[in-house]
């Protein structure tokens, strides 16, 4: 890639792919940066996981409020810098445009923090979504980053449009990039060859949590009373102690916990049941199931910017004995199970796949790279965003360091 030799990437968390679906988004970003010949170097300050992903590339354990970061930065002289989610950029954004001001700003969204809290906030007031407060402390913290960047990769179209709409942040300043798929030639077990209904999602995850409890008490007896020999298999990373309780041999609620192969077990299932009340982003179980061809069952909130013309690999349900009955239906009807399988092969093609969006970006980001100078300077807001926050920041955390060296 000309006139990229270095591209930094600032994590969260240090990336499981076999756990989430932020895991999976984070090793796709690192192989495209690799793929254009770039160095990529990616620091953390998160402790190190038994199950994290082993990197074939640079790593660096950072410190929070440590002038430590500022001689690395230094010495790196990254061309990009990705920050992963908003608190990350908040936490070392101000070093970036100090030390490295003339790096290209990225914030990897994952998905949009405000509106999956807002959201939660709803669900837990009284149970329905009637109530989403989108002006909450987390808006005005992710927006004001979303500014302090160059450009935001948004994984969920639906997101761009509120941020668009509701924030009136600039489509300029948001770049679409889903979760990609590629190209694979995957065999999977025709529908006399499976059974079972399953469920799968990182319990670290709140939105998962709620699910497979919501799952449990309200949806699952509905279920068994019109299929007394239905069988749940529950998988998922990090299951505390609270969601390994909810095993029940009898009412064949079984839960897993960790899955070594997520497509697989996926795969293996007739039918996957994703009864999310609230979250944001996109649904990585749900793409996983539309590779494998395993039809689900899920919400509004699911399906949402997973659709092509309105078309799911399978069923929306929003209420209880809706969304039961469609788990019946689709477990039970050869048809519209065909329907839901095809549904998810074609979304697959048109909508996630690599060969789509990776060409297209790495024009774009060589485009805004060249023109990221006339780009600023026209851009008044992002510079008083900027201004203002990186010296709020920026003298909050010189406390805390001068603190810290004085305790």
């Amino acid at each position: 890639m000309q006139g990229v030799e270095k591209v930094l990437i600032i994590g969260k968390v240090w990336p499981e792919p076999k756990s989430s679906a932020a895991g999976l988004r984070m090793m796709q970003l690192i192989e495209f940066f690799q793929s254009l010949g770039a160095e990529v170097v990616f620091a953390s300050t998160a402790n190190e996981s038994a199950f994290q992903e082993k990197l074939t590339i640079q790593t660096k354990t950072i410190q929070l409020n440590s002038n430590s970061f500022d001689d690395f930065l230094l010495d790196l002289k990254p061309q990009i810098v990705v920050f992963d989610r908003f608190m990350t950029e908040e936490q070392f954004g101000w070093r970036v445009m100090e030390n490295c001001p003339d790096a290209l700003r990225i914030l990897n969204s994952e998905d949009l923090h405000c509106l999956r809290f807002a959201r939660q906030e709803s669900i837990k007031r009284d149970g329905t979504l009637k109530h989403v407060e989108l002006f909450n402390e987390k808006a005005f913290r992710e927006v004001a980053s979303i500014y302090r960047c160059d450009v935001s990769l948004m994984v969920s179209e639906t997101e761009i449009e509120l941020l668009n709409s509701v924030f009136n942040v600039p489509c300029t300043k948001l770049y679409y990039l889903p979760l990609c798929v590629e190209e694979t030639n995957l065999t999977t077990p025709a529908f006399s060859d499976r059974k079972d209904f399953v469920f799968i999602g990182n319990f670290l995850h709140e939105p998962n949590w709620d699910a497979i409890r919501f799952l449990k008490t309200d949806i699952w007896p509905e279920i068994r009373a019109k299929m007394p020999e239905a069988v749940l298999n529950v998988y998922g990373a990090y299951p505390s102690q609270k969601v390994t309780d909810l095993h029940n041999a009898s009412e064949g609620f079984l839960v897993h916990g960790r899955a070594d192969n997520a497509l697989e077990v996926i795969g293996n299932a007739k039918v996957c049941l994703v009864p999310v009340r609230f979250g944001a982003g996109i649904k990585g179980k749900i793409l996983d199931a539309m590779k494998v061809g395993t039809p689900v069952v899920t919400t509004s909130i699911g399906a949402e910017s997973m659709t092509v013309e309105n078309r799911l690999n399978g069923i929306v349900a929003d209420s209880i004995i809706e969304f039961a009955t469609a788990s019946i239906e689709l477990y039970q009807n050869r048809d519209e199970w065909d329907k839901a399988q095809k549904n998810g092969f074609e979304i697959v093609s048109v909508k996630f796949s690599k060969g789509i969006y990776y060409p297209q970006f790495k024009s774009d980001l060589i485009e805004l790279i060249r023109e990221i100078k006339e780009i600023r300077k026209s851009d008044f807001t992002s510079l008083l965003v900027q201004q203002q926050s990186l010296l709020s920041t920026k003298f909050m955390s010189k406390w805390i360091e001068e603190k810290n060296r004085k305790d």
